[in-house]
């Protein structure tokens, strides 16, 4: 399984992006896929997950602003990030566990998008 994201660039606070993973070599719909963050001195931390049947889970930092969703038909899981401040900056990497759920750790990850929120 290859993960590839894009979607990410320069916004103002306040602004709009929607990421996307699209996964090749597999098809997806039988993984879960997390959203990673990693900012400049900081840890990496999980954003977002979706399991195979849909179930989703957030960091408390990005409840109400961000949306995970997956699309099995094009093998590709978005993430729609809202209300973007300063502190969502980082570089955004979707991951894949060898399984369907979202408590298993990682074991494929993609190479990341940089996501900039300044004005």
């Amino acid at each position: 399984l290859q993960l590839a994201e894009s979607g990410g660039g320069l916004v103002q606070p306040g602004g709009s992006l929607r990421l996307s993973c699209a996964a090749s070599g597999s098809t997806l719909d039988s993984y879960a896929i997390g959203w990673f963050r990693q900012a400049p001195g900081k840890k990496r931390e999980e954003v977002s997950c979706i399991d195979s049947s849909s179930g989703t889970n957030y960091a408390d930092s990005v409840k109400g602003r961000f949306t995970i969703s997956r699309d099995n038909a094009k093998n590709t899981v978005y993430l729609q990030m809202n209300n973007l401040k300063p502190e969502d900056t980082g570089v955004y990497v979707c991951a894949a566990p060898m399984a369907s759920s979202c408590v298993i750790p990682p074991y494929y990850w993609g190479q990341g998008t940089q996501v900039t929120v300044s004005s």
